[in-house]
């Protein structure tokens, strides 16, 4: 044997053992992503204990659908954080549920990882818990520290123990937004701003360095409607006087001066909670009416994930209903085209309107908006798909969460009724359309453009030159008629006439309690108010089913999420998650409106946006360590 044929033979016995390998290596791949497959499918159902508290313990925002985007749901779950989100209807299904079912002695509610969420879905929450009481049954809370958000709903439970060392941290609601005409100045862009609607203020970021008056003005009322109803709804629970949270905010240093600094005592004192009392004092009390675990050694409980599983199972048994109330969730900005869920796509979500349309079982439609509008084009096909379920003989029936404002309003203005929580934040009727241009920026570093046109548009809307009078006026009326077409929609929608609508638009925000009073809504009341008004209109009787209509997931999305998930869980044990940094929140408020910007895709510019959130607060001290 030759040296180059016995190489040869070496380097073909090295190929053949690392094929060999290469197909052992592809045959554990895919038995990895056939056990993954396999995890998808398989569905088990959880027992409920004869005898347990249900803990409900809510992490991150509540929501009205959540993000389908895999990443960011598996970076919560992998930097070892609590999910970014939580669904409104899970919370309230689980309470719902828990209210007649025997086993369930009480419900505990964990609140350490709510983030700060719009009111009006705390108020549905709230209710349910009120009326889960109201069955004789009790509602405990134990917490180290509760900020805000965490508090509305602790004050909904009969019971609320505070951690000897803990707080509650109660400041009222603020309204406060970065302006960049000053950074835009100084580095020579122009943002070229065109609107319709005198309180339209969500341009004034880009011409302004401080709050308008309109805006100020506009602002204060719906803020103060929303702090009234907060403080009205935790007074109630709590069994407080009128003014007692103003009090408590009003003269908090130098009440806490006189307890020595003791936040907790303060609380006790102030009748914010009933008692100081640790979260494991609690539980050990706790065993003595549902019976202890053997492996947690903890009290009797079950989970709201668990529990749901376990009730959604037995329900989907006992269905047989013939007709079904749809309820459609469009939550997000308005963009168009496709979207995933979280975001209203003109086309996806006019798919899901037509679904409904041609579904013979649907009777009825529920359109659950919790959007600030975005899309002009977009608003409009989805405005079309509720006209087309009416003109199919199928009412419609719009209910609004935290807010429906600006496109979110338009696409509710065809309905046959509309519903909004009191401090829904709606309205916000009116159009705007922005480009920056880059010239004086190119200046800056030498840089110039000059060139020829075939007409005297050619060329003039590129973001390096300065845009021409032409142009302007052009832009300006495109904005103008979206205006009036808004006006008009409104109009047809609500049976008032242009001139009415436009007194109570200009783009102004509205709470739900001034919007009802205005004309802009029907009724106040949440999702469940309105599926009874859209299955009375359909004259369906007491015998229907809610059908929530929504775009799954397909089986490679879900497959892709638990295989991006499973990577982040190894580069978190690695220490390579991301952490976030109070320097990431001061951003957050630029970053939010860079990426608004990014993915706002209106074929023609035109956009009915509001720049209005439920107020919250983006910092959270950290009193006690978790």
């Amino acid at each position: 044997m030759t040296i180059g044929s016995a190489l040869a033979a070496f380097f073909g016995l090295v190929w053949r053992i690392l094929d060999q390998i290469r197909r052992v290596l592809e045959l554990v791949l895919l038995l990895v992503i056939f056990g993954f497959v396999l995890a998808l499918l398989h569905t088990s159902i959880p027992g409920v204990p004869k005898s347990a508290a249900l803990v409900i313990a809510p992490e991150g925002e509540l929501v009205e659908q959540l993000s389908s985007d895999p990443v960011r749901r598996a970076v919560g779950e992998a930097s070892g954080g609590p999910a970014p989100e939580t669904l409104l209807k899970d919370v309230i299904e689980a309470v719902q549920a828990a209210k007649s079912d025997s086993r369930v002695k009480l419900i505990v509610l964990d609140l350490g990882e709510l983030a700060p969420s719009g009111l009006s879905k705390l108020q549905e929450v709230g209710a349910a818990l009120r009326e889960f009481r109201a069955s004789g049954k009790r509602v405990v809370v134990a917490a180290d520290t509760l900020d805000q958000t965490q508090y509305y709903l602790a004050a909904q439970a009969g019971e609320l123990y505070l951690d000897p060392l803990g707080a509650v941290e109660v400041d009222g609601f603020s309204y406060y937004r970065m302006f960049f005409k000053d950074a835009i100045d100084k580095l020579g862009v122009d943002v070229n701003v065109f609107r319709a609607g005198t309180f339209k203020s969500f341009t004034d970021q880009y011409s302004r360095s401080d709050m308008s008056d309109s805006e100020r003005e506009e602002t204060s009322v719906w803020l103060n409607a929303l702090w009234n109803a907060y403080q009205q709804d935790v007074t109630r629970a709590r069994a407080l006087p009128p003014g007692a949270l103003n009090d408590y905010v009003a003269q908090a240093r130098n009440a806490l001066m006189a307890v020595n600094g003791d936040a907790a005592k303060l609380a006790l004192q102030r009748g914010l909670v009933t008692a100081l009392k640790s979260r494991r004092k609690l539980a050990d009390e706790l065993k003595a009416l549902v019976g202890e675990n053997e492996d947690t050694h903890s009290f009797n409980s079950v989970g709201m994930g668990p529990y749901l599983a376990a009730t959604r199972a037995k329900h989907v048994l006992k269905s047989h209903a013939d007709s079904k109330v749809g309820v459609i969730v469009a939550a997000g900005e308005i963009l168009d085209g496709h979207q995933p869920p979280g975001t209203i796509g003109g086309e996806s979500t006019s798919d899901l309107l037509a679904e409904a349309r041609y579904d013979t079982g649907v009777k009825a439609v529920v359109l659950r908006i919790d959007s600030p509008g975005g899309s002009m084009f977009a608003s409009e096909q989805i405005l079309r798909e509720v006209q087309a379920l009416r003109k199919a003989g199928k009412p419609v029936v719009v209910s609004m969460s935290s807010y429906a404002a600006s496109g979110g309003y338009y696409i509710a203005a065809a309905a046959n009724e509309i519903f909004a929580n009191p401090t829904t934040l709606t309205g916000s009727i009116g159009v705007f359309a922005v480009l920056p241009t880059f010239q004086r920026t190119l200046e800056k570093v030498g840089v110039r453009v000059d060139g020829i046109g075939t007409t005297q548009l050619a060329g003039e809307t590129r973001l390096d030159r300065a845009l021409t009078p032409e142009v302007r006026a052009i832009l300006q009326s495109s904005v103008d008629h979206a205006y009036a077409e808004f006006l008009r929609r409104v109009g047809e929608g609500r049976k008032k006439s242009v001139e009415d609508v436009d007194k109570i638009a200009q783009g102004r925000v509205w709470a739900g309690s001034d919007a009802q009073r205005l004309g802009l809504v029907d009724h106040l009341g949440g999702l469940n108010d309105a599926v009874e008004a859209a299955a009375k209109l359909a004259d369906i009787g007491g015998d229907y089913e809610v059908d929530y209509i929504q775009a799954e997931l397909s089986l490679r999305e879900q497959l892709l999420l638990q295989l991006r998930s499973g990577a982040l869980h190894l580069a978190a044990a690695a220490g390579l998650a991301p952490l976030r940094t109070p320097l990431d929140q001061v951003l957050d408020p630029l970053l939010e409106t860079a990426r608004t910007l990014a993915r706002l895709n209106d074929p023609r510019g035109l956009y009915a946006y509001c720049w209005c959130r439920q107020p919250r607060s983006p910092f959270k001290a950290p009193t006690n360590p978790r």
